[in-house]
């Protein structure tokens, strides 16, 4: 059961047991992620793990030899989408972990345990602390292939574009070419020099149901159900780098106020004290605190949307 299914048990019979991965075979790379691919036949991928910007200084150097680079920030689904890209793809054969690892779910330390020990038979991955290490949506074969096919190399905690792209290049210097097949069909032994290159095909777990794709309506501000809890007024300040969240009853009368540094601890408060008590008001609010949030960060007039 989750944080959110424990305060609303109305959602836990819309809870997926798994979150299955959408695979597209028809383009490389064919799992969809948060990720950038700069060159689909070299040798080298890079997880960032949880440092956003070190992806975006990656690819604005394009370090040569450099396949794709993007962040890994949970054990379980981020570490299956690695897995379905990388097996689909025969050119690439190093993985660089770089970057703060992520706290609690430890995706880097996650990788370099599934690399070293592999899964046991009910798909939990060897040796791993994090969270959650159990992966869904990939079979035993497909990370025995990730494991015989990649090098990991550890580099958790190196945030030096410099550095990383040295190791980037001298892991491509060194990389064996990937198979392929000549167009005659001779496996390279005659002088054809066309080449193509076959990315396999990827394989899903079994049995697979259809996921489900569907379509945000819009909807009227109507929408949100007035909660009996109350409503809350958000007040950020720039100056005091903190925002005070004002809690009235429906009558108009100030029942609490709570402040905190950021929108994270003040929706957990209001959660755990039960100060609201419908989903759609509790999204309203996750969403009104985020912005109030960055308007501290970014400097713009916060003006709280009216739901």
């Amino acid at each position: 059961m989750t944080f959110l299914t424990s305060k609303y048990p109305e959602l836990a019979s819309a809870t997926l047991s798994t979150c299955e991965i959408q695979i597209d075979n028809s383009s490389w790379p064919p799992v969809e992620g948060e990720y950038t691919v700069l060159n689909k036949s070299a040798p080298v991928a890079v997880s960032t793990l949880a440092n956003v910007k070190l992806e975006e200084k990656l690819v604005k150097l394009n370090p040569s030899g450099l396949c794709m680079v993007g962040k890994t920030e949970t054990e379980n689904i981020g570490i299956d989408k690695i897995i379905k890209n990388v097996i689909s793809n025969p050119s690439i054969s190093s993985l660089i972990l770089a970057g703060k690892d992520t706290e609690g779910h430890q995706s880097g330390k996650t990788l370099l345990a599934l690399w070293e020990n592999g899964v046991d038979k009910n798909m939990r991955i060897i040796g791993s602390k994090g969270r959650r290490p159990i992966l869904k949506n990939v079979t035993h074969s497909d990370v025995e292939k990730f494991r015989k096919q990649v090098q990991v190399e550890n580099q958790i905690g190196c945030a030096n574009t410099r550095t990383l792209a040295g190791k980037i290049e001298e892991l491509s210097r060194n990389a064996a070419p990937a198979a392929s097949s000549s167009s005659c069909g001779c496996h390279g032994d005659c002088g054809d020099q066309t080449v193509t290159m076959a990315m396999p095909a990827v394989s899903l777990p079994e049995p697979s149901a259809a996921v489900p794709s569907v379509t945000a309506k819009k909807q009227s501000k109507t929408s949100i159900k007035l909660d009996k809890a109350g409503y809350f007024v958000i007040l950020p300040s720039k100056k005091n780098a903190s925002i005070l969240v004002e809690h009235y009853s429906y009558d108009n009368k100030l029942l609490r106020k709570i402040k905190g540094k950021n929108g994270r601890d003040i929706y957990f408060t209001i959660i755990n004290n039960k100060w609201v008590t419908e989903l759609s008001h509790a999204a309203y609010l996750g969403k009104e605190l985020a912005r109030a949030e960055l308007s501290i960060k970014k400097g713009f007039k916060f003006v709280q949307d009216g739901a």
